[in-house]
């Protein structure tokens, strides 16, 4: 019997925290912005990619963090918007997606096995992401591959907000 090509897509918000943010406040866009708790005791939930040139990364300590970029805009966060857009982007992807898994707020994977028997899975997921960044303004990446570990890492080499196929 044969097996069929496995797909497996990995979608992830880009800086999602700091996207959220960006959208209530187009103000932040392209400035050194740090979602996360206190100056002296928090820890930083999400950065801009202006801040990660000066080092700064999620779970980073909060002070360390201002260490690092002392001229950051620090940002509370307001979870209840994160939690709005997360719902949002999962309803997009559950309108579409024959089969999908949300493995956080921010990051879903979606098996596309079998499915290149109807359509170009590559296309599909590139179609999807557009969708999503249409309707919602959220920078979003995708990696393609034969599983999830190898699709998270095609993810993480396409950011920002571009994609990547890993396929045999």
């Amino acid at each position: 019997m044969h097996k069929p090509q496995r797909y497996i897509a990995h979608f992830d918000l880009d800086s999602f925290f700091v996207s959220v943010e960006v959208l209530n406040d187009p103000s932040l866009k392209g400035k050194t912005v740090i979602v996360g708790g206190s100056r002296e005791r928090g820890v930083v939930a999400a950065c801009s990619y202006e801040a990660r040139k000066f080092g700064v990364h999620s779970a980073m300590p909060m002070k360390k963090a201002m260490q690092l970029c002392p001229n950051a805009i620090l940002v509370r966060g307001t979870r209840g918007e994160y939690s709005k857009f997360s719902r949002w982007v999962t309803e997009i992807i559950a309108a579409k997606a024959p089969l999908f898994e949300k493995a956080s707020v921010d990051e879903f994977y979606i098996d596309l096995t079998g499915m290149d028997k109807y359509f170009d899975p590559f296309k599909w997921t590139i179609n999807l992401r557009q969708e999503i960044i249409d309707k919602t303004q959220l920078p979003i990446s995708f990696g393609l591959a034969s599983n999830k570990l190898i699709a998270k890492i095609a993810t993480d080499e396409a950011k920002q907000n571009c994609y990547l196929l890993l396929q045999p």
